[in-house]
């Protein structure tokens, strides 16, 4: 009589095991590099206050009412 199954299940194979380890590493890796990222945004926020973004807004004076248009009518191409 022979064994149906003679081979390794291929949970046992060493290329499954190094796809599961690989596949781990590369979600913590995104794990932590998401919650530093989120922790950075937060430190930003409330370190800034508002402040770089009201001087922005006051330095740049646009005269279409606050829109910046993108005049490509002006240019002409030569073709």
């Amino acid at each position: 009589a022979f064994s149906a199954q003679t081979e390794a299940p291929f949970y046992e194979e060493w290329w499954f095991l190094l796809v599961m380890a690989l596949s781990s590493l590369i979600l913590i890796l995104l794990v932590v590099f998401a919650l530093v990222l989120h922790g950075q945004s937060k430190k930003y926020k409330n370190c800034n206050g508002g402040k770089t973004i009201s001087n922005v807004e006051e330095s740049v004076t646009l005269d279409n009412g606050g829109f910046t248009a993108l005049e490509l009518n002006s240019r002409h191409l030569n073709i």
